[in-house]
């Protein structure tokens, strides 16, 4: 079973984030109309799958921000800083 559960979450991991964001509101009404069926059943499964998803992303994003915030702290720390390279256009 553990590892169907992992085969899931790979498979949905290589899906678009933009495309699953647009299905949302498709299966939230879905699910907001109960009828005892499969489908509905479904739907629920679906809408769920697509929101861990993006409360993965959300947790994800916040994880390398504070990973980059205490890198840096670090650095001012060490007595190093990270700036932007001095760049200029080039005709």
């Amino acid at each position: 079973m553990e590892e169907l559960l992992h085969q899931m979450a790979k498979r949905l991991l290589a899906l678009d984030e933009e495309s699953l964001i647009s299905l949302i509101p498709k299966y939230r009404k879905r699910m907001d109309n109960f009828e005892p069926s499969p489908e509905w059943e479904e739907s629920v499964i679906i809408y769920f799958l697509i929101n861990g998803y993006r409360i993965k992303n959300a947790q994800f994003n916040n994880k390398i921000k504070e990973y980059m915030d205490e890198l840096h702290k670090k650095g001012e720390e060490d007595g190093w800083t990270v700036s932007k390279p001095d760049l200029r256009l080039v005709k």
